[in-house]
């Protein structure tokens, strides 16, 4: 049965795409050791979707294993070797704050634990394709030297700026910015999927997101935004705001959209791509207008304090410019704008709490 390997399945991205490729009639093997627990605590674990997946997933099979492991990983591939189609690469540690705490354990999951996937897919499975959830953090803080024009709500591109109708492209130097140590993780990991691509001719792509987001998403204050303030402005807790007077911009795209994405790529694969893919100006929002849009659709106020001293690599404004991909893929759309994403996050916020 054609197969697809999903590391990261209990979290946000695996889970969806779990039950996408579920439905698509594949054998879903996913991967996830509930690392997230480890980073964030008991409140972030994922072990409530896990047991929603196979619950819900018939061909669903999980396995709590360490992506790092060459051993572990070689197991799992050499048993389901040719039937593997697809590799879906989302486990990450995710947060540039947590990985200022352990550096070490960052870079192996993050870095180490791509290396190891990638190969294994070579030995095992060397045609299937190989898609890896990147981060638009590769691009460091350079985003924050772009000209911004400072709005009631919200930091704004100055509008005679080539980004300004699309969004920032994947031609973004890299090179002589802050990356923060998860930006310098993410993108050793970024580099080694592309140059799979083009070294050994694998089909692999890397999508570098902005926000992603949706019901699924386990959020806490140092990562999952808008789950997190959702489930703050719902609880009744004290939410705290950092820099840039709330006015950072950031663009958001639903756990759905990005899997379906996945999944035209999936069907029509190319050599080492690079994807930047986030909600685009169809879907993003300041902090202070994701705060306005919660307290609307919960009807509670949300009890906030503000932080003048902004995270390390946090950006100012980033909008993804998509048309890179659409101009690959001109059926894929968005289906979800901010006010759907955010009720449907409401939704399951109140059916988990």
């Amino acid at each position: 049965m054609d197969t697809v390997i999903i590391t990261g399945s209990a979290g946000l991205i695996g889970s969806e795409a779990v039950r996408f490729f579920d439905a698509k009639e594949m054998q879903v093997v996913g991967v996830d050791n509930d690392m997230r627990r480890e980073f964030f605590g008991e409140g972030a674990s994922t072990e409530w979707n896990r047991k929603a997946l196979e619950n819900e997933c018939s061909r669903y099979r999980h396995f709590p294993l360490d992506i790092r492991s060459e051993k572990e990983m070689g197991r799992l591939f050499e048993e389901f070797s040719k039937d593997i189609k697809l590799i879906i690469h989302a486990a990450a540690q995710p947060s540039h704050d947590w990985a200022a705490k352990d550096p070490a354990t960052d870079f192996t999951v993050n870095a180490n634990g791509t290396l190891v996937l990638l190969e294994m897919t070579r030995k095992h499975c060397p045609e299937s394709v190989f898609i890896h959830l990147s981060t638009n953090k590769v691009y460091g803080d350079r985003p924050n030297s772009l000209p911004l024009v400072e709005l009631e709500t919200r930091w704004e591109l100055d509008s005679s700026h080539p980004y300004f109708e699309h969004g920032i492209d994947e031609s973004m130097s890299i090179d002589q910015t802050t990356h923060s140590l998860f930006g310098a993780s993410k993108l050793a990991a970024d580099l080694l999927v592309q140059e799979y691509g083009r070294y050994f001719g694998m089909k692999t792509a890397c999508f570098r997101g902005g926000c992603l987001t949706g019901s699924a998403h386990s959020g806490t204050e140092l990562h999952g935004f808008l789950s997190y303030l959702m489930i703050c402005v719902i609880q009744k807790k004290p939410y705290t705001v950092f820099g840039y007077k709330g006015k950072q911009v950031r663009d958001n795209i639903h756990s759905y959209d990005l899997v379906n994405a996945l999944y035209h790529f999936y069907r029509n694969p190319g050599q080492a791509k690079v994807y930047n893919m986030g909600g685009g100006r169809y879907s993003h929002c300041s902090v202070l207008e994701a705060i306005t849009l919660c307290e609307e659709i919960s009807g509670n106020k949300l009890e906030w304090a503000y932080a003048t001293e902004n995270r390390m690599g946090d950006h100012i404004w980033w909008v993804s410019d998509v048309s890179r991909f659409q101009k690959d893929y001109p059926e894929w759309d968005y289906t979800y704008d901010m006010k759907r994403i955010l009720e449907d996050i409401h939704q399951g916020v109140c059916a988990r709490f």
